[in-house]
């Protein structure tokens, strides 16, 4: 594969759940298995769909559940141990309970004996649409029945070796429950693990219940959480183990790993491999999906990661706003938790473990999504998310299978999104089967990532938020309302977002420190342009008297000015 060159630039990704994505079933029904409600294919993701994805200003696309991972289909034909039903979720599975760590899930293959064949060839054409490539790393758990048979020769297969004997021991790949037989909490048949492998979500018993990730096994990193020692000189069997996984997939050309749940797994051990990785492939991006912000500067400073999931300050704040009455004064408080970090956080509203935007269960609405999304695009210079058919408006009504009607896309059924079908046009990517608000709101989310990379304000400018002198002003709601400055050389972009249910004419004043610290001007006649509608200003940029902007219910405005308070 073709050594790939770093992004320059912030880095913009669409998330393809991969056997969803293309599968063009028209009627699938609940708790269908694969022969019925079918997959999506990697030879399905055409140049064509790749130049629509693009066209939105997409620089990433993230390949979710590309890896093998536990199923109820059974492909013994082609040489793949099959999976117990019982210890599997839904028919089609988790795609975070990875059956073998060096394979391609056989369901995205055309031809599964190619099934390696055809994921590289997805990874050129990707890059020939002038995309970049993630796909997924999981490092905390692995499926019950974990066995690899497409590992590169000399590779020992995970567990093999273990003294299952005792609960823990260094080199040892799981954790056991010696002398008892793994008994959920739940019926099931035909299954037999004697002694307990422990369960992924730090479950250390033999009886996970159905809450549980209990179709996988906790890899044993050399952490003894029986007494808190740690085992980390001289390296576990494990850390060497994942590594070379690392090493395999970096090998196949990809340009980033996302590494799920990466707070589960000791920081020492990905302080000790991802130099490791780039030192062979430097324009890896590595992204941590985490959830605890304590741990958030020890993941990049110590850990090496370069982008953390920005769920628990940006995601949660914004759906509070929209959802839960929490003042829009708050998203000071979420930039502030991260402030330093901003440039290393990963911004969304949308993947496949959150409920949809558009769901009933979240906002019920599309179309009032654009002050969060300029939100996730313009308050940080991180990477910016969105989950695929995110911008036609996806809200996942059905009750799939395994997965009830939770507001989220399954990912453990067999399943196809009608807005995705439509769109796709069988492999010819079009409007023409979309209704006039799908492709409004499409074009809402292409003007917004577009931003992102094409003003230097909002790609690496600095960032100044003004609603802080806003709060005793008559004519700014900062229980509605937030604003704030992005700056670059001589372009300067002020940000009003409005969340409120009806048009809004907010005063925004800026203050005096605000042009102190970005070394501006003050202008008493400024001229600037809104870049979401083109509308033009002019009047003050000044701290004397405040910017004055009509602003329509659930909206935005972007004005950019130039030089001194002119637009370039």
């Amino acid at each position: 594969m073709t050594q790939q060159k770093p992004f320059a630039g912030r880095p913009v990704i669409y998330q393809i759940f991969t056997r969803l994505f293309t599968n063009n079933t028209p009627d699938p029904v609940p708790g269908g298995d694969l022969a019925r409600n079918g997959a999506g294919k990697m030879n399905d993701i055409t140049p064509a769909v790749l130049r629509s994805i693009k066209e939105l200003g997409i620089t990433h696309v993230w390949y979710t559940g590309v890896v093998e991972h536990a199923q109820a289909t059974d492909y013994s034909a082609y040489g793949i141990r099959p999976d117990n039903p019982y210890v599997v979720k839904g028919k089609a599975g988790s795609p975070y309970a990875i059956k073998d760590y060096y394979d391609i899930d056989p369901d995205l293959a055309v031809s599964v004996p190619e099934r390696m064949a055809e994921f590289e060839a997805l990874v050129a054409r990707t890059h020939r649409a002038g995309l970049k490539v993630i796909t997924d790393f999981v490092p905390n758990h692995v499926a019950r029945q974990y066995h690899s048979d497409a590992a590169p020769a000399g590779v020992r297969d995970l567990g093999e070796g273990d003294n299952p004997d005792v609960f823990f021991t260094r080199d040892n790949n799981f954790y056991y429950i010696p002398r008892q037989k793994f008994a959920p909490q739940f019926y099931i048949d035909g299954y037999d693990e004697m002694p307990a492998k422990c369960t992924g979500n730090d479950c250390f018993t033999a009886f996970p219940g159905r809450n549980d990730w209990y179709e996988t096994v906790k890899l044993n990193y050399g952490y003894d959480p029986g007494d808190g020692s740690r085992h980390y000189d001289p390296v576990p069997r494990t850390w060497h183990d994942m590594l070379a996984i690392m090493m395999f997939w970096a090998s196949k050309g990809i340009d980033g790993l996302r590494c799920d749940m990466v707070h589960m797994v000791p920081v020492e051990f990905w302080h000790w491999a991802i130099p490791q990785v780039k030192a062979r492939y430097p324009h890896l991006v590595f992204i941590a999906e985490i959830y605890d912000v304590s741990l958030y500067r020890s993941y990049l400073e110590w850990g090496g990661f370069d982008y953390l999931y920005d769920k628990v300050t940006l995601y949660d704040t914004l759906r509070g706003i929209q959802t839960a009455n929490v003042s829009a004064a708050q998203l000071t408080s979420a930039w502030q938790t991260v402030d330093g970090l901003s440039a290393k956080m990963l911004s969304f509203l949308e993947n496949h473990d959150e409920q949809r935007y558009a769901s009933r269960q979240y906002m019920g609405n599309p179309y009032t999504v654009l002050p969060a999304l300029v939100a996730i695009a313009t308050m940080n210079n991180g990477a910016v998310m969105i989950y695929m058919a995110q911008e036609l408006g996806e809200d996942a009504p059905d009750a799939e299978g395994f997965s009830g009607s939770d507001g989220r896309t399954t990912i453990f059924d067999y399943w196809s999104l009608d807005r995705l079908r439509r769109w796709l046009n069988g492999g010819r990517p079009s409007m023409k089967n979309l209704s006039e608000g799908e492709r409004n709101l499409r074009e809402t989310y292409a003007s917004v990532l577009r931003l992102v990379n094409a003003e230097p304000a909002l790609r690496e400018g600095s960032f100044f938020d003004v609603t802080y002198a806003n709060y005793n002003n008559p004519g700014f709601d900062p229980h509605r309302h937030f604003a704030y400055l992005r700056h670059s050389g001589d372009d300067l972009v002020l940000v009003v977002l409005n969340f409120a249910g009806h048009d809004a004419d907010i005063a925004v004043n800026i203050p005096s420190h605000a042009f102190e610290c970005l070394g501006l001007a003050p202008e008493r006649d400024a001229h600037g342009t809104d870049l979401l509608t083109g509308a033009f200003y002019a009047g003050p940029l000044a701290d004397s008297e405040p910017v004055r902007l009509h602003v329509d219910a659930n909206g935005a405005a972007m004005v950019k000015f130039g030089k001194n308070g002119h637009t370039a």
